[in-house]
């Protein structure tokens, strides 16, 4: 795939429609509530039996943040009580003792990821008791390449701690900034200084972690072009590894905490177009390559290279360069992909903590996977990651005809073609330079429940 990128803001403008962001296939409105533990122990018994058992990656969600950053719409507890971190964690470990053992001892955790919340709500001290007890009882591999990954609040980490977490065995970190300007971090509730952001990437780089990942948004309250090129140049100079740079999704109905914000300190659609346009500009001419949905790396990290070779993969912990692994998901609200199963656990925190309490596991939906979710997974999962896909060897791998089984999508990606989005031919489907961006809606174009009711129905976010 080419890495060349185009702005194309008329283009962008008339694409920029709800979507899932495909960090999996089918998306999770799709789970049902009859894929239970039954079930989810039954795929952990067919993915050990399989001829060469897969790698494990581990996600864990620590719930907790001290104060509501009002943009987000994390699953999030806010809590001053550094007490309920304790008791969490305590059911936690419970329930790493109930799973670890249906799995296969020989199978090597080669990915692990704690997300939030706030995983620092933690002390150091009790994520250390976490590892060491996750290590004691999955098997964690000891190859280079391993990826042992944390997100960090840098209002509520030291230089020291980080020291303890690098001596633990963490050798990623990513930190959220979201904007350095004053007057957005007041609209926002994340009141954070440069300085106390910079300590924290020096001292990660100091006790020798691997990898610097810094989050920002655009499109928040009260942004300018000025003051978050200001955000853009300071962190461009700290170097990270990688940046993610999300779009606000501003979705008051569903998350409660964007009530606090008001529709007047939002960037109108151009401005937030301009926002990203100024993003793009700046980190490109720095040198980091557009890997994909929102997200940049230095050429010479793990995710370029990976997108490179072709092995690059997407799911719910984002871009990673383990695609061969089962992702087991741990802690309230965590999502699985065993197997040919997704499974998410309860959301609500009591319903996961009763659970735990009498020996369950907290599975509260998930879905087993027909042929056809396997066919159109595989499609949009290359697509997400590489931009492109080779027609013949879908056929080969599934014994279809391509034009045939997939006349309806071909039909869908026909106006997206016309517009210079995507280029389709016998052999080859692929995004243009100015269909990069718009790889959600690509992608679309291969989903079979789009429009289909369900349970539940799906609210997304806009592409851009």
């Amino acid at each position: 795939m080419s890495t060349a990128l185009s702005f194309d803001a008329d283009l962008l403008r008339r694409y920029d429609r709800p979507g899932p962001r495909y960090t999996s296939y089918p998306t999770a409105p799709q789970f049902r509530p009859d894929f239970d533990e039954t079930q989810f122990r039954a795929q952990i018994a067919r993915s050990n039996d399989d001829a060469v058992p897969r790698r494990l990656s581990l996600y864990l969600h620590i719930p907790y943040c001290t104060s509501p950053c009002f943009y987000c719409g994390c699953n999030r507890i806010i809590t001053r009580d550094r007490s309920r971190g304790e008791i969490y964690l305590a059911r936690l470990l419970r329930e790493v003792a109930l799973v670890a053992p249906l799995f296969d001892r020989d199978r090597d955790v080669i990915q692990l990821h704690l997300g939030g919340g706030t995983p620092n709500f933690l002390a150091p001290g009790q994520l250390a008791e976490l590892f060491e007890s996750l290590d004691r009882q999955f098997h964690f591999s000891r190859a280079a390449d391993r990826d042992f990954s944390i997100e960090l609040d840098p209002r509520f980490v030291s230089p020291a701690d980080i020291g303890e977490l690098a001596a633990t065995g963490w050798n990623r970190a990513s930190l959220g900034v979201q904007d350095f300007d004053p007057a957005v971090q007041t609209a926002v509730n994340r009141v954070q200084s440069v300085e106390q952001t910079m300590a924290v990437i020096d001292a990660c780089r100091q006790h020798g972690m691997r990898s610097v990942n810094v989050d920002l948004i655009y499109g928040l309250p009260r942004q300018t072009l000025e003051g978050f090129g200001r955000t853009l140049d300071t962190v461009i100079a700290a170097r990270p590894d990688r940046l993610a740079v999300y779009g606000y999704a501003h979705l008051p109905d569903l998350f409660k905490a964007q009530k606090q914000i008001h529709d007047a300190d939002l960037p109108s659609p151009d401005g937030k177009l301009a926002l990203l346009a100024l993003a793009i500009e700046k980190l490109t001419a720095a040198g980091y390559d557009y890997i994909g949905m929102d997200h940049f790396a230095l050429p010479e990290d793990e995710l370029a290279r990976a997108q490179r070779s072709g092995t690059l993969h997407r799911n719910f912990m984002g871009y990673t360069t383990h695609a061969e692994t089962d992702l087991l998901g741990l802690g309230v609200s965590a999502i699985s992909r065993v197997g040919d199963s997704f499974s998410q656990h309860h959301r609500d925190l009591s319903e996961w903590e009763e659970a735990v309490d009498a020996g369950r596991l907290p599975i509260w939906r998930g879905l087993r996977l027909s042929a056809e979710d396997l066919l159109r997974n595989d499609i949009i999962q290359r697509l997400m990651c590489h931009g492109t896909l080779d027609i013949r060897d879908i056929e080969d791998k599934f014994d279809i005809d391509f034009a045939t089984h997939f006349a309806d999508a071909l039909a869908r990606l026909a106006p997206l073609q016309a517009d210079g989005l995507v280029e389709v031919d016998a052999g080859h489907i692929t995004a243009t330079a100015r269909g990069r961006l718009l790889m959600r809606i690509i992608a679309m174009c291969f989903d079979a429940y789009l429009g289909q009711p369900t349970a539940a129905p799906a609210r997304y976010s806009k592409a851009i």
